[in-house]
């Protein structure tokens, strides 16, 4: 089938330009003449057409519109010319494929792919969160000793701040860590692995901020506790990585 008039298959039924239409059925009068004189026959905006502005082409954008295929059929026959009656037979068989059992079955398997793949999202910051939320249970058990009660109430500090006693970045400080198979990343934040999460190295915080569209967002982010800071340097040690204040007497 040849096509007359290009048809829109990006919303929920097939539409067409007005425009297209317009040029498609060759009528005389300007298009902003013709539209407007066409609603006259009871077409309403929201229901079987809708308005935009069409892309500038060096001058103004012109006003242009989303047709239903109702409407264009309806719209053919208004003509009464050859064109008119050779459009809407065109029409008639773009609605006929449209509702045809393999085209509903094919859009039906679409929106099942499009909800999956939102589901397989959903799952994935899902993830992230329980995460974050096991390693902060992990985090809120009670100490066993009053030695671990006194670190934990210490002052917490940042692997940026870290790092910087060694002479190194956070970025280097995390790659280290992970490829130690003390941590891993997930949802843009570093968490360790169960094996060291009970152990008292770390406590996540929530922090707010506003973001570029005014809108308010939280951030989670690991601290170290002073623990685990000595649990850093014991590891670093072993490699051979000392701090630099103790470099100096070296």
């Amino acid at each position: 089938m040849d096509e007359l008039v290009k048809i829109n298959y990006e919303n929920q039924r097939p539409t067409v330009l007005g425009r297209d239409l317009h040029e498609a059925l060759e009528v005389k009068t300007a298009y902003k003449d013709w539209f407007p004189r066409m609603c006259e026959y009871g077409f309403e905006e929201g229901s079987d057409f809708s308005s935009f502005l069409s892309e500038s082409t060096g001058g103004r954008p012109s006003i242009d519109h989303q047709l239903t295929i109702d409407m264009a059929k309806e719209l053919c026959m208004i003509q009464r010319t050859p064109k008119g009656k050779e459009c809407r037979q065109y029409f008639l068989e773009i609605e006929r494929r449209w509702n045809s059992p393999e085209a509903i079955m094919a859009r039906a398997l679409q929106i099942a792919n499009q909800q999956l793949t939102q589901v397989r999202k959903q799952n994935k910051v899902l993830e992230g969160t329980i995460a974050v939320q096991n390693q902060q249970i992990v985090e809120m058990k009670p100490k066993v000793s009053y030695y671990d009660v006194v670190l934990n109430c210490k002052d917490l500090i940042s692997t940026s701040a870290i790092a910087k006693d060694y002479g190194k970045s956070a970025i280097w400080m995390n790659r280290y860590l992970n490829k130690k198979g003390i941590q891993f990343k997930q949802g843009g934040i570093w968490l360790l692995y169960q094996k060291h999460a009970e152990k008292g190295y770390t406590s996540t915080k929530t922090h707010s901020y506003i973001g570029s569209n005014g809108e308010l967002h939280t951030k989670v982010h690991t601290y170290w506790t002073q623990k685990g800071r000595l649990f850093i340097y014991e590891l670093l040690k072993a490699d051979g990585i000392l701090p630099q204040i103790e470099m100096e007497g070296v």
